[in-house]
Parts: structure tokens; C-alpha cells; sequence
């Protein structure tokens, strides 16, 4: 696959699966406002801008890593896969199903996912793993924003 190329790809590909996950729980936002949320919490137009960033890191990632078609590149391509799929299920469980304690074990696991992915990209290319830092916090953050939210609505 050419440079070019996989620089639009693998970051448009995080990028539709954010936007349809965006829209597979835009009907469900109203009554998440309406749940008790901890101090923590961001304003609501943090989550698009960071979601956003975040998705393209993933892409870029993805892209610097993507060099030859061997067996590591692989492997973090599985991984990364499942993350992008582990992260839209989420969403659905958390907003749309309501299911915050459900949705708090899915995290703890995608978790996981995204250190494997991170360490297999870094191993690959250093800058792909230090891209993925950022998405680890954020995702340890929302771990946290999950755990309140579950609690303070039983």
C-alpha cells in the first residue's frame, strides 16, 4: 500500500467508525443528560474535539506502522481492529443500553487491548506506540467518568 495512501485510510477508517458511532447514540444523548454525573466531568463539547484527535492518532498510527505486510504489521492490524471495534461497541452499551456496569467491564478490556496495541506499535515504530499515549489516558479517564456515572445511578 502506498504512503499516501494508507495516511487517508487507516485515519478515515477511525474516523467513520467514530462518526457512525456518533450517530448510532445521538438519540440516546437526551437521556444521558438527564443522568447524575461526577464533578469530573467535561463540558460536553470536550468529548467530540477529543474523540476526533484521537481517532486520527489512531490512524496515524496505524499508517506508520503499516510499512510491509508481515507478521508484526499484522498483528497490530488484528489489534487495532478489534480496539476500533471494542471502543463502537461502548458506546452502545454505555448510551444506548444504559448498561454502565456492563459498559465498565468492556472498557477495563478494551483497555488491555489498546496497551497490547500500543506496545506491538511501539516495538514496530516508537512513534506509533507514543501516539496511542494519549488514548490510554483518555481511556482510563472515561474508565473513571464510567465507574461515578454507574454509581451515582443505581
Amino acid at each position: 500500500m502506498k504512503k499516501i495512501t494508507r495516511f487517508i485510510l487507516f485515519p478515515a477508517a477511525a474516523l467513520a467508525v467514530g462518526g457512525l458511532s456518533a450517530l448510532l447514540t445521538k438519540d440516546a444523548m437526551q437521556s444521558y443528560e438527564a443522568v447524575n454525573k461526577p464533578a469530573l466531568t467535561p463540558p460536553g463539547i470536550v468529548f467530540p474535539i477529543v474523540w476526533t484527535i484521537l481517532y486520527l492518532l489512531m490512524g496515524i498510527s496505524m499508517a506508520l506502522v503499516w510499512e510491509k505486510d508481515g507478521l508484526q504489521e499484522r498483528q497490530a492490524l488484528a489489534l487495532w481492529i478489534v480496539q476500533l471495534a471494542m471502543n463502537f461497541c461502548w458506546s452502545l452499551i454505555f448510551f444506548n443500553a444504559q448498561a454502565y456496569g456492563v459498559a465498565l467491564l468492556w472498557l477495563a478490556v478494551l483497555w488491555l487491548v489498546i496497551l497490547a496495541m500500543t506496545a506491538v506499535f511501539y516495538t514496530i515504530r516508537p512513534l506509533a506506540g507514543l501516539l496511542q499515549i494519549p488514548y490510554l489516558l483518555w481511556v482510563a479517564f472515561a474508565g473513571y467518568l464510567n465507574f461515578m456515572i454507574w454509581q451515582l445511578n443505581p
